[in-house]
């Protein structure tokens, strides 16, 4: 029988603990009939104030993100969804093919989506508009993760032609900056001339922001959350278009 809620699809999600952006922002972005189950990685809220303890934080959530995993498995999803971020751009392209294998093999076949793949595949459906070549990039992170992510986007082509790392002071404190700096940041970066900018970091709540940022700019502004969910349905064949969450869901 299938499931009375999730008929048409249950996601499993996996976030770090410490994150209290990625799960209202996918449960406001939701078709009728989908439905999102968490399974929290979980870490202490470390202090970050240097590159040492920002991959010191990296290492807590790959220690614990397995078992993140097999406990979502539990509820039999149809689709897994990494609602983390850095861990998905780290070793640039080459890496995230290894964490989706690698994933995708302890599931047992269920299909995972990253984030950094999501923003490659975002990246490519705004460009059959306008071709994009230079991106912008916004991230929570200190310079080491801003490295990744940069090595990131220049390994599937693009030149990153600006980069604001915000150098939060812990994981859950990601989440306690504000719209106005988000939007400062958008505007600082749009002076760089990017074709596109896009948002990293899954506990930065800059959806909302972004989709606004998009009407002014006209041009695509992508936050992490709302590409991975928006990849997340199309790949697991849900169509639906979802307004008020940016030109991904509702056009595309």
């Amino acid at each position: 029988m299938t499931d009375s809620l999730g008929y048409r699809m249950k996601f499993g999600v996996i976030a770090p603990s410490t994150n209290t952006s990625v799960e209202p922002e996918y449960a406001a972005m939701q078709p009728r009939g989908v439905t999102n189950h968490f399974s929290r990685i979980i870490i202490p809220d470390t202090v970050v104030t240097t590159d040492a303890d920002f991959e010191v934080m990296l290492n807590n959530i790959r220690n614990a993100t397995v078992d993140a995993l097999d406990g979502v498995l539990t509820c039999s999803p149809g689709y897994v969804i990494m609602g983390m971020s850095a861990e998905t751009f780290w070793d640039g392209a080459g890496g995230a093919e290894k964490l989706k294998a690698k994933m995708e093999e302890r599931a047992k076949g269920i299909t995972v989506s990253l984030g950094s793949h999501a923003c490659e595949d975002a990246l490519k459906t705004y460009a059959r508009e306008k071709p994009i070549k230079k991106v912008a990039v916004l991230t929570p992170y200190m310079p080491v993760g801003d490295k990744n992510v940069r090595r990131f986007f220049t390994d599937i082509g693009y030149e990153v032609v600006g980069l604001i790392g915000l150098k939060c002071a812990s994981p859950m404190l990601i989440a306690h900056e504000q719209p106005e700096t988000l939007r400062k940041a958008i505007i600082e970066l749009n002076a760089t001339g990017p074709d596109a900018i896009i948002q990293v970091g899954t506990n930065l709540a800059c959806v909302a922001v972004a989709a606004e940022a998009e009407r002014w700019l006209e041009k695509p502004v992508i936050a992490i959350n709302s590409a991975t969910y928006w990849y997340s349905l199309r790949d697991a064949g849900i169509m639906d278009k979802v307004q008020g969450h940016g030109r991904l869901l509702s056009d595309y």
